[in-house]
């Protein structure tokens, strides 16, 4: 069996033959694409939560999701493991959505992949927030934040947004390198 660095260096290759000429299948890179976004989901997800416990001062609302549909006592707090790794999960999966969805968005070309990512991630961080305010937090679980709270909230997800994509942008077809360093000496 293939190692996972095995597998990688055979994406890069596929990658590579696309972009040497070949016409791409556009099912295979939106696929390796959504790899691509399960490693940026799992990031930007660290990063949002690094962003928001000390500034709310509390766990995610999966927390209160496991307390509500998981096993276990109804109370958020003594479900802080399973929040968190429940967090994780939406926020990995949702990663990997994305990462397929700008491998098949063709609009906007002569912008640079970085840039799209940023300015695409922020666009479905936000997208991400609305759904999360409005379906999650009212209808499954019953909560309703206050306006400082809702605009952290959204605030989170923006930063999540803006993670994803320019991890997700630095990363695909497009960038001369995805390996190599970013060179910041002067002219």
């Amino acid at each position: 069996m293939a190692t996972a660095l095995e597998w990688v260096r055979e994406q890069r290759d596929a990658e590579e033959e696309t972009a040497a000429g070949e016409p791409p299948d556009r099912l295979a890179h939106a696929a390796r694409a959504s790899v691509r976004g399960l490693q940026a989901g799992f990031v930007a997800t660290l990063i949002m939560t690094a962003f928001r416990l000390p500034i709310l001062r509390s766990l995610p609302p999966s927390a209160n999701f496991w307390a509500r549909y998981g096993v276990g006592s109804d109370d958020p707090d003594d479900h802080t493991v399973a929040g968190l790794v429940l967090h994780l999960v939406y926020g990995t999966t949702a990663g990997a959505v994305f990462g397929g969805l700008f491998a098949l968005q063709d609009a906007e070309r002569a912008i640079e992949a970085e840039q799209r990512g940023i300015v695409w991630g922020g666009v479905y961080g936000m997208v991400l927030s609305a759904l999360g305010s409005q379906f999650m937090l009212k209808e499954l679980l019953d909560v309703r934040l206050d306006a400082d709270e809702l605009a952290l909230f959204h605030a989170a997800h923006l930063v999540y947004g803006v993670s994803l994509g320019a991890w997700v942008g630095s990363r695909t077809e497009g960038v001369e390198d995805p390996d190599e360093e970013y060179d910041y000496e002067s002219p």
